[in-house]
């Protein structure tokens, strides 16, 4: 059940959050996650395909929600499951989620969090400091990537529609035809 006061501590939420796979945490508030539709499952899962080519026999590791991601600091923690997470410092890894700063993140926008996904996200991307954050609409059918710049802040996204080959800004030589994570 979730609580009915706005903000709740770290460790309400884990009292809640015991046996709640579809649940993230950010900033003190709970986020229940809605099962994707057809179209978000197969924009995950073509474009988790390319990243298995890609990543095979590299140091980084691509994961596929639900799979939690738990960023911690001395004050604070939160606990997000994107779409797809690139993790290259694999120390933080566990036998049930990862703790620290994936390299990478995806999220496939739903009409239910479109605006977690560009607000409370990707300001907790951008303050643990996750190099490159993907946004995927299936409905405008784009890619926006935006890169941490060296201030710490996102840059101007790099918008791919339609047609493009989308490229990391992180891993240059890895690209993908948007064509193909649309089919």
């Amino acid at each position: 059940m979730l609580p009915d006061k706005k903000f709740i501590s770290y460790e309400e939420f884990e009292n809640i959050d015991i046996g709640n796979e579809n649940l993230e945490f950010i900033n003190g508030s709970v986020y229940m996650q809605a099962a994707p539709s057809v179209a978000h499952q197969t924009i995950v899962t073509n474009l988790s395909t390319e990243f298995g080519i890609y990543f095979r026999g590299k140091e980084c590791r691509h994961f596929v929600s639900p799979f939690d991601v738990i960023f911690k600091n001395k004050d604070h923690k939160n606990k997000v499951q994107p779409d797809l997470t690139v993790i290259c410092d694999r120390s933080g890894l566990n036998e049930n989620n990862y703790i620290g700063i994936p390299t990478l993140v995806v999220e496939v926008l739903s009409p239910s969090t479109t605006s977690k996904d560009y607000i409370e996200k990707m300001n907790l991307y951008m303050q643990f400091g996750v190099k490159e954050y993907w946004i995927i609409s299936p409905k405008s059918k784009t890619v926006e990537i935006f890169a941490l710049s060296e201030n710490g802040t996102y840059s101007e996204p790099i918008i791919y529609s339609k047609d493009d080959i989308v490229i990391s800004e992180i891993f240059k030589d890895f690209s993908v035809r948007l064509q193909t994570l649309f089919i």
